[in-house]
């Protein structure tokens, strides 16, 4: 899935100003002004496009989970933020919930929302690491329904 999508999908679900999503990424490290924000949400086929790396989004998902359950105090010596190389969508899945502090019940309510059947088995399976017996990929559908679900549920 398009990165600057899932930045831009996230800022309408929670209702994001420019200031707020700048706000989210210092708290992950990374110095972004307000007035670049709408350049890396911009839809591709809009003027001023500026594609969103899998670092960026990293950092803006790193900076969601710092802002809602607060920095992971660790050793001076081990960074507090590990910024992936590749961002895969069962990673940005898994960033999504560990920031919204969900549980398996919670996740099924967003899917509920988003009118997605998954089973239990089938989100299970996206969160093992890649490799495992029962890991199976995050396709964009699924990332982008959990989005709407989020959405739907945060702007009643």
């Amino acid at each position: 899935m398009e990165h600057n999508d899932i930045l831009r999908r996230l800022r309408y679900a929670f209702d994001f100003s420019d200031s707020d999503m700048s706000g989210i990424f210092k708290l992950a490290g990374h110095d972004i002004s307000e007035s670049s924000i709408p350049d890396i949400i911009k839809r591709e086929e809009d003027e001023g496009y500026v594609e969103t790396s899998d670092t960026v989004l990293g950092l803006f998902l790193d900076g969601l989970i710092i802002l809602k359950r607060g920095k992971k105090e660790t050793p001076d010596s081990v960074p507090a933020i590990k910024t992936e190389v590749t961002l895969s969508n069962n990673m940005i899945l898994k960033k999504l919930r560990i920031a919204l502090a969900f549980k398996e019940h919670d996740m099924f309510e967003m899917f509920r929302l988003a009118e997605y059947e998954i089973t239990k088995p089938e989100l299970s399976a996206l969160f093992r690491k890649k490799g495992q017996k029962n890991y199976k990929v995050c396709g964009d559908q699924i990332v982008k329904k959990f989005i709407k679900g989020l959405t739907v549920y945060h702007r009643k």
